[in-house]
């Protein structure tokens, strides 16, 4: 998720490497090398991007139970169970 918080964070950045000491090495088009990043934000940012996507996981199990469960009792299903 850091490299995803990166390219939200920095529009100009738009490839990025992985150190061997697990730290980033951000590049803008040119290749040049991006400084400034501030990795407290990046991190707050992929905490929240994390935590989003286990959200909407969830969804997706509890919506699939929710599904499931209807079936079985013979009851309607919502239009996005049925997708």
């Amino acid at each position: 998720m850091e490299h995803t918080a990166i390219y939200q964070l920095y529009s100009n950045v738009k490839s990025i490497n992985e150190n061997h000491d697990g730290s980033f090495t951000a590049y803008d088009q040119d290749m040049n090398e991006v400084s400034g990043i501030d990795m407290s934000a990046v991190n707050t940012k992929a905490t929240e991007l994390q935590t989003e996507a286990d959200a909407e996981k969830q969804s997706k199990i509890d919506l699939k139970a929710s599904a499931k469960a209807k079936l079985i009792a013979g009851e309607a299903l919502t239009e996005d169970e049925a997708n």
